[in-house]
């Protein structure tokens, strides 16, 4: 017996389901061989939503499948877009409906390619093509990837600076589900939500040494909230250079450099002086500068007072936002390698300095031990991301169901000296 689709439309007030034909029965009490020629499931099968006639699909609304009656079930759905994105979906135990979990994209074609098989196990087959609607007023989520193009050290984050603010937990999985990070080699690694305009993308461990990161979006034309609506997003490819990590050990006044694993250098250094301990925990060089001025003003203290200073300072690479370096102090070589003296700094001779100053890069590690200082913030004051252990950085990812518990980050616009 041959399988006759048989054309039926139902109409609802909430949706349009098109059955698209009738499926049928196959000849004899046999099961049908897997090599069979697929019979043409279209009357197995209803679309939520116009597909045919020139109509095209609202992506505000879910995409659904169902089958007909008791016509067998649905094997298996693939939908992708013409860019070959593909719509995450969910299918019933049954077969009987299969549902889009992730958003269309408005002002776009898709291909839905759905199997079934009915209750002999025959296969079916059913091909859809539809375009989806543009809304008439929208507003553009515009997501800016960071740093700039560029080499960095194995500690630097990726960030994703949004142009409006996201606070919905589901649209928030819209958005991070969209950008992605890939890496060669591949590592494991996650988003983290700093407040609702920043993510910060890092790997479980540092970057490989000398691998290739890659940042890219598919949120375009994404729907992440009511009247919001992902926009195109410039990717960001950065080069990672060696694994250089220096060790700052306060109470041994040493600073420890480590290239690849290997101990390359190790310098007398000062750190800071009670009331003023330099942070401990783990920083990223921020940038370098071959000339800064630095005032006690600028971190409260009195003109005039004891511990008043107005110093021009060379070779300062910054690991804090608010004024940390590791920088020449030449006024206090005779201290180094024995005494903390500085305002929070990590000091050190002019060579020693300009040798620190040409081998790191930014992205590098700057990690403080054994410091009476607090611990560094993990977001706000630089990148302090790697404080976070693994587990507590995943539960900033909106996919991983977390919440974030940072505060906002300061203005990175301001570059001011603290200490010295």
């Amino acid at each position: 017996m041959s399988h006759s689709p048989r054309i039926r439309t139902v109409v609802s007030c909430t949706t349009l389901v098109v059955a698209l034909g009738a499926g049928a029965t196959a000849c004899g009490s046999g099961g049908q061989p897997l090599s069979a020629k697929p019979y043409d499931a279209a009357g197995q099968i209803s679309f939520n939503s116009p597909t045919g006639g020139g109509k095209k699909v609202d992506p505000d609304k879910p995409l659904e499948i169902t089958t007909e009656g008791d016509d067998g079930r649905i094997t298996d759905v693939t939908a992708t877009d013409a860019t070959g994105r593909y719509v995450a979906g969910e299918l019933a135990a049954d077969g009987g409906r299969w549902h889009s979990t992730s958003p269309l994209a408005a002002g776009a074609r898709y291909t839905v390619r759905v199997s079934t098989e009915d209750d002999d196990g025959a296969p079916g087959r059913k091909v859809v093509t539809f375009d989806t609607s543009t809304p008439k007023t929208k507003k553009r989520l515009k997501v800016t990837f960071g740093p700039q193009k560029g080499k960095y050290g194995v500690g630097q984050p990726v960030t994703a600076e949004l142009s409006a603010p996201v606070k919905d937990k589901a649209a928030r999985a819209v958005v991070e589900r969209a950008l992605r990070v890939d890496s060669t080699p591949a590592v494991e690694g996650a988003w983290h939500w700093v407040d609702d305009k920043t993510l910060h993308y890092r790997p479980k461990d540092y970057w490989p040494a000398n691998s290739t990161v890659l940042a890219h979006s598919n949120l375009s034309g994404v729907k992440v909230a009511e009247r919001l609506w992902g926009a195109d997003v410039k990717p960001l490819k950065l080069t990672i250079g060696d694994r250089l990590i220096a060790v700052t050990d306060a109470s041994s006044h040493s600073m420890t450099v480590y290239k690849n694993g290997k101990e390359i250098n190790e310098i007398p250094v000062t750190t800071g002086k009670p009331g003023f301990e330099t942070r401990n925990g783990v920083k990223v060089v921020l940038g370098k500068e071959y000339f800064v001025r630095m005032r006690g003003t600028s971190i409260g203290i009195a003109e005039g007072s004891s511990d008043s200073y107005d110093l021009p300072v060379y070779y300062a690479t910054r690991v804090t936002w608010s004024g940390e370096y590791v920088h020449a102090a030449p006024w206090s070589v005779g201290e180094q390698g024995y005494a903390n003296v500085s305002h929070g700094c990590t000091g050190m001779s002019t060579s020693d300095a300009e040798w620190f100053f040409d081998h790191v890069r930014e992205g590098d590690i700057v990690k403080v031990v054994n410091s009476n200082g607090d611990t560094m913030d993990p977001f706000g004051n630089g990148f302090g991301d790697w404080n976070l252990g693994w587990k507590k950085w995943r539960t900033g990812s909106a996919l991983l169901k977390g919440t974030p518990d940072g505060p906002s980050p300061a203005d990175r616009a301001r570059l001011r000296p603290e200490s010295v």
